[in-house]
This record gives C-alpha cells, sequence and structure tokens, in this order.
C-alpha cells in the first residue's frame, strides 16, 4: 500500500533486491559492557512491562510474537561506510533508550539494566556479502530478544546505482515517530557527512528515561478513585472486565504463527473532503467521523447498541521532545452511543469521547490492572484503531523525509510475526483516505478482515455522498 512516497504493508511487500549487505553490530567491547550494565534505578515504562510480558508469555507457550518495526528506504550511488558508522553509532548514543535491557525476574516482572557513559554504545559494520530478497528479510528480523541489549540494527544493501538502508528495531525501544526519527537523523547525518560536510548539530534529543521517571511518580499515586482508573474501570465492566473485541471472527490465536496485512482504499481526495465537511457540519474533526463510522460498521456487522473502542496517543510533550526516541504510546478508550443514531450524533458523540480521553493515556491499564486485579489482561487479537494523518506526527515527519530528499521509496513494515493486537490503521494524505489491518495470517481472519474494510468504505461513502449512512432508496 503506497501513502505518498511510503509504502506500508507486510514483510513481503518489502521489495528490496538482492546485494551486498553491511549491518550494523555491537561491538565484542560494548557488549561485553552492556552486560554489566547496573541495575537502573529508572523504572520500566507500563507499555515496556506488557510487550516484556507478552513475549515471555508467548514464548514460553512455544508462540511467536510480533515485536519489531523495520524501515527502510533507497539512496542513490555507494554507500560511504565510514560515513554511515559515524551516523549510526551517534544515532545510538543520542537516545538513552538504547543503553537500557531488560532482566525478567522470578515474580513476573523486569529489571532494567542502563549503561552509564553512552560513548560504550559501539556498532561495528559487518559485511555478509550477497544476499537474495528473502535472506535479506530474514536477517532484518533476526535481531536479539527484548531481553538483550542490541535488540536493533541498521543495514545496507548495495545496488549496481543504489543502495537500501534498513532500520529494524524491537518495539520496546520505539513507537512509530522512530520512522521519521530515524529518517532524519541518521540518515540526514550520513547526507552531511558522506557530502564531505560536517556532522549535523542537532538539538538536544530530549530524555525517554526522565519520562519513564514522571509516568511512575504519576500513576503511583492513582488510586481506584482516581477518575481516569474510574473511567477505565467502567469500560472494562461493558467488555467482559477487559478490552472489546473485533466484531468477525479471526481464527485461534494459539495456532496462528504469522500475520499478514490487508488494505483497501475508503475515499479518493474529493470524497475526503466531502466526508471533512459533515464531520464539521456535525461539530466533529475527521477523527470523530471515523470513529462513528467504525461504530456504525459494528453496529451493521453485530447489532451492538454501543461502539467501544481503543485508539492510541502519543504523550509526547515539549519536554520530552517530540523527536525522542521511546516508546511514548498511551491508549485512549473511545464509547460512542450508535444504535439508530444518524451520523451527525455519531460523529458528534464519538469526538466528545475522544476529546474527553485524551488523558486517559497518561493512565495505563496495565497500572489499573494492578489496582483492580479482578480485571482481565488483554486478550488476543483485541483491535486497536491508528488514525494517521499526513499533516501531524508521526506521518508528518516520515513525509518530510520524503520531502526533503533525505531518501527516497521509504518503507514500514512490521516482522511478520503474530501480532498479540488486532492493529486497524486509517492514513489520510493527499491522494484520500486508506484502510489497512494487521491481522493473523489464516483464512479466516483474511475473509473477516476483507469483509469489515468493504462495510467501513461502503458506510464511509455514503456520508461523503450525502452527509449521513442511511441508505436513500
Amino acid at each position: 500500500m503506497r501513502i505518498g512516497k511510503i509504502t506500508v504493508g507486510a514483510l513481503d511487500n518489502w521489495a528490496v533486491k538482492p546485494g551486498s549487505v553491511t549491518s550494523w553490530h555491537p561491538t565484542a567491547p560494548s557488549a561485553e559492557k552492556a552486560g554489566r550494565a547496573p541495575v537502573s534505578s529508572v523504572p520500566i515504562s507500563y507499555m515496556q512491562r506488557q510487550h516484556l510480558r507478552n513475549f515471555c508469555d508467548r514464548n514460553s507457550a512455544g508462540l511467536n510474537f510480533s515485536r519489531q518495526i523495520i524501515a527502510s528506504c533507497e539512496v542513490a550511488g555507494q554507500c560511504d561506510i565510514a560515513a554511515m558508522d559515524h551516523a549510526v553509532n551517534a544515532y545510538l548514543r543520542r537516545h538513552d533508550t538504547f543503553r537500557s535491557w531488560f532482566e525478567p525476574t522470578d515474580d513476573g516482572d523486569f529489571i532494567r539494566h542502563a549503561i552509564t557513559d553512552p560513548a560504550d554504545i559501539e556498532f561495528a559494520p559487518v559485511n555478509h556479502g550477497v544476499m537474495t530478497a528473502d535472506e535479506i528479510r530474514a536477517h532484518a528480523v533476526a535481531i536479539p530478544s527484548p531481553l538483550k541489549w542490541g535488540c536493533f540494527t541498521f543495514g545496507i544493501v548495495q545496488n549496481e546505482h543504489h543502495f537500501t538502508f534498513f532500520a529494524a528495531m524491537d518495539h520496546v525501544h520505539g513507537d512509530a515517530t522512530l520512522i521519521g526519527t530515524t529518517m532524519l537523523e541518521a540518515n540526514g547525518m550520513y547526507s552531511a557527512l558522506s557530502g564531505g560536510g560536517q556532522a549535523l548539530e542537532l538539538p538536544d534529543a530530549g530524555s525517554f528515561d526522565d519520562f519513564c521517571v514522571r509516568e511512575a511518580s504519576y500513576t503511583s499515586e492513582l488510586t481506584l478513585d482516581s477518575p481516569g482508573v474510574r473511567a477505565w474501570l467502567d469500560f472494562a465492566a461493558e467488555n467482559s472486565d477487559g478490552f472489546p473485541e473485533f466484531p468477525l471472527p479471526l481464527g485461534n490465536p494459539l495456532k496462528s504463527t504469522g500475520s499478514d496485512m490487508t488494505s483497501e482504499a475508503l475515499m479518493d481526495a474529493a470524497q475526503t473532503g466531502r466526508f471533512e465537511s459533515a464531520c464539521a457540519a456535525a461539530g466533529a474533526r475527521f477523527v470523530g467521523g471515523l470513529f462513528a463510522c467504525l461504530a456504525q460498521v459494528e453496529h451493521e456487522l453485530t447489532g451492538a447498541l454501543t461502539y467501544y473502542g481503543l485508539t492510541p496517543r502519543d504523550s509526547r510533550t515539549a519536554t520530552d521532545n517530540f523527536m525522542t526516541q521511546g516508546w511514548f504510546t498511551g491508549l485512549i478508550p473511545i464509547t460512542v452511543p450508535i444504535g439508530a443514531s444518524s451520523f451527525g450524533e455519531a460523529a458528534w458523540s464519538a469526538q466528545a469521547s475522544f476529546d474527553s480521553g485524551l488523558d486517559m493515556a497518561r493512565v495505563p491499564y496495565y497500572r489499573v490492572l494492578e489496582l483492580a486485579p479482578w480485571l482481565n489482561w488483554p486478550r488476543p487479537n483485541f483491535p486497536v484503531s491508528n488514525f494517521l494523518h499526513g499533516g501531524a506526527a508521526p506521518l508528518n515527519a516520515i513525509l518530510a523525509a520524503a520531502d526533503l530528499g533525505l531518501a527516497n521509496n521509504i518503507g514500514i513494515y512490521p516482522d511478520g510475526r503474530y501480532s498479540y493486537q488486532l492493529t486497524i490503521y486509517v492514513f489520510r494524505y493527499g491522494e484520500g483516505t486508506v484502510m489497512a489491518i494487521l491481522h493473523p495470517d489464516n483464512p479466516v481472519a483474511r475473509k473477516s478482515v476483507t469483509r469489515y474494510m468493504e462495510a467501513v468504505k461502503s458506510v464511509a461513502a455514503r456520508v461523503a455522498d450525502s452527509g449521513d449512512w442511511r441508505r436513500v432508496a
């Protein structure tokens, strides 16, 4: 699927060409120092902890777990390995999340270890010779587990007239912003150095460690009577004491070993403009109209009178710097009464739910589980809907990297392993609105997500054409 100059798709959609591969890995002295890194006073964030727990639980059950983000781009000419070596190491030393690794404890928790001196981080290029496309994809996903330091790598595939740069990173060290951060910083630094210039002077990177400390301080004061906690309790109570489920079958998660991505164009540019006008007429923004459509689809598929959804929100602040590397994402619960509602009524309700819940990203559901242990850990295939606008972070940073000419043919891919959550993406950009779903790689799930996206497309088109979703005879 193409989003402007960006490709988003399953790992098999990464159309990398065979070539000579060089990738960066920790030197022996650096790995040895990391192994001796002391226990850090910086607490593990709640999103990191749930990621590590899911990985360990799935691994113990003999099942795999999607945990990587892979980004790639093409750069003209022969790669200057010395310049790329400087760019990779400068990037890793600049962001404090890369100093951490995590040790499991006997009681099921995790301890953070952290390298004290960022200068101790040193990755060196290793030439692997010529690889096929399948071998390159397998190489990119073969990084260490999130329980080991260095669960991230960078590499290049040299072809005759260009090279492909790729970054493969465990999610424990980053959210979607890492794509733009990597392309703008690492490739920007490489471009400056390979052109015979000086290293880039970059602003302060901010600190993910500081975010983790602030989160721990804030969440330690939460109680069962805190408004955010009460909101999660009410939301969970309506969803069998947990998170909502996808309205159509997705197969047995205990038999799923891989994931795939299916996409669908929802609206062209003209339809998108008319849809936004319908949202504005209802006193909502585009995101409110989007969740109203998801609510209507669930009503049409299941008869549900209330829609319950989840959407992520970037928790970065000006203090963190919006280019700080790390996992800052929190979840927002969305509740939309639907039943016989018109589009205008549902869009207004969805927008109100979204806006009133923005601060909920600061109240991790996983902290609520500690306060209310009768609640359920999120079940496999719980749906999370991501709305990405071409004019806002993180998509705008990725588009900017392409528009600035720092990279061509930028691609974003998961690792192909089973994705514990069902991830729904809606991208709005200059050419219209598209949807993609990362789902279990089985015929049941593929049929269900195709049916679901066709329903969303139908509802959105009706709103764009008439301002409502009621069918006109």
